[in-house]
C-alpha cells in the first residue's frame, strides 16, 4: 500500500516543478540573455578590431575635401529642325508635275509639284485679250480726253473698264498658283510620297513634301511639372548624344509657362551649333543643373551604407575603422552632399567598406 501511495506522489511532485513560468518572469529571463549575448559580441568585436596588423582589412579611402556639389534633372529629348514644314496644296486636282526628289535643296518660294489648272489657264488667257482690248480702249479715249475732244464720262468708264479687267487676271493668277506646291522655307526635301496622276488635296495625307533646314537645329523635350519651378530659361544644361558619342554644354533658350493639361509637362527647347552629326529626330540626354551649392563635402554614393539607425560611413583614423553616421541632401552623377557628420580632412574609405564593422584595424591600398 505505501508504494501504491508513493508514486502519485512522485508524479504530484513532477508536475509541479515543470509548471510553466509567468510571462513576467519569462520576459526578465529573455532580456538578461539578451543583455548577456550583446556584451559578449561587443567584447569580440572589440578583440577582433585591436588584432594584430597582419589581419588588417585593405581598404581604399579618398580625403574630403570642401567642393561644388551640382544635382541635374535629367531628361531625355531629341533634336529637331528649327524649320521643319510641310508644304501642302491649297486646292484639289491632279498632279501633272514633279520637280524635285527627296535630299534636293530648295528656295524659299520655289516651285516643288504642279497641279492640273489648264481650266485657269484658258481664263487666265482669256482675260489677258480682254486687258489687252481695255488697255487700247483707254488709251484712245485718253488721248482725245488730253485733246478735250469728248465727255469726262467716256475717259472714266475706259479707265474704270481697264482697271475691273486688271482685277479680274490678278485674280484668275492668284487661283491658279493655289495649284502649286510651293516651298515655305529654304532646305532639303525630307519626305515625299507624291505621284504623277495622283489626286492631292489640301492637308490630305501623302499630299505633302517636307522640307527641312538641317542647318539649324534644336533639342526639344519635355520637363515633368515637378520641375516648373527649377528649370527655367537660361539655365545651364549639359546634353549626350549617344549616337554620335558626343556631348556639350550650353544654355536652355526657352522654357515654356504652360503646363499641358494630358502630359503634366512643359516643353523646353536648347538651340545646337552646326554639327554635320546631328540629324533630326536623333535622340538626346538632357542634364539640367537645377541646384548647385559651393564650400560642401561631396562622397560616392557607393561609400554610403544603412541601418535602421540611419545612414553612415567608414573613415580611417590611425589605421582604423570608425563609423560616422550622416545626414545627406541631394545625390546626381553618382555623388551624395552630405550634410553633416563628416568634415574636410577626414580620410572616407571608399573601397571594401561593406565588410568592416568599428574599430576594424586597416591598411590603405589606395589613397587620393
Amino acid at each position: 500500500m505505501k508504494k501504491i501511495l508513493y508514486i502519485p506522489a512522485l508524479l504530484l511532485l513532477a508536475a509541479c516543478s515543470n509548471k510553466p513560468k509567468d510571462a513576467k518572469t519569462e520576459l526578465a529571463d529573455l532580456k538578461k540573455q539578451q543583455a548577456d549575448l550583446t556584451s559578449q559580441i561587443a567584447a569580440l568585436q572589440a578583440k577582433v578590431g585591436t588584432g594584430d596588423s597582419t589581419k588588417a582589412a585593405d581598404v581604399s579611402a579618398i580625403t574630403l575635401k570642401p567642393g561644388m556639389f551640382t544635382n541635374y534633372v535629367q531628361i531625355q529629348g531629341r533634336i529637331d529642325a528649327q524649320n521643319n514644314v510641310t508644304a501642302y496644296p491649297q486646292a484639289s486636282a491632279i498632279i501633272t508635275g514633279i520637280f524635285v526628289k527627296v535630299g534636293d535643296h530648295v528656295s524659299k518660294g520655289e516651285t516643288l509639284a504642279q497641279l492640273d489648272n489648264s481650266v485657269l489657264v484658258q481664263n487666265v488667257a482669256q482675260a489677258q485679250t480682254q486687258v489687252s482690248l481695255m488697255k487700247t480702249l483707254y488709251d484712245r479715249q485718253k488721248a482725245l480726253w488730253d485733246q478735250k475732244i469728248g465727255t469726262e464720262v467716256q475717259y472714266l468708264q475706259a479707265q474704270t473698264n481697264l482697271q475691273s479687267a486688271e482685277k479680274q487676271i490678278a485674280s484668275l493668277r492668284q487661283q491658279s498658283d493655289l495649284y502649286r506646291i510651293i516651298s515655305p522655307i529654304s532646305g532639303t526635301i525630307d519626305q515625299m510620297d507624291l505621284r504623277l496622276g495622283q489626286v492631292a488635296t489640301p492637308g490630305g495625307q501623302g499630299s505633302g513634301i517636307r522640307v527641312v533646314n538641317a542647318d539649324v537645329l534644336k533639342v526639344k523635350a519635355d520637363v515633368p511639372e515637378s520641375y516648373s519651378s527649377s528649370v527655367n530659361q537660361g539655365d545651364s544644361v549639359k546634353i549626350l548624344f549617344p549616337d554620335v558619342e558626343d556631348s556639350l554644354i550650353t544654355r536652355v533658350t526657352f522654357a515654356s509657362k504652360v503646363i499641358d493639361a494630358n502630359s503634366r509637362s512643359f516643353g523646353i527647347e536648347i538651340k545646337l551649333p552646326q554639327n554635320k552629326e546631328f540629324r533630326p529626330n536623333m535622340t538626346a540626354v538632357l542634364k539640367i543643373a537645377d541646384y548647385s551649392r559651393r564650400n560642401v563635402i561631396v562622397i560616392p554614393v557607393n561609400a554610403i551604407q544603412k541601418s535602421d539607425e540611419g545612414d553612415y560611413v567608414y573613415i580611417n583614423v590611425n589605421g582604423y575603422a570608425k563609423r560616422k553616421n550622416i545626414q545627406e541632401g541631394s545625390t546626381s552623377g553618382g555623388l551624395t552632399e552630405i550634410t553633416s557628420g563628416l568634415s574636410s580632412g577626414d580620410q572616407l574609405i571608399t573601397e571594401g567598406a561593406s565588410e568592416l564593422g568599428d574599430g576594424d584595424k586597416v591598411r590603405v591600398l589606395a589613397a587620393n
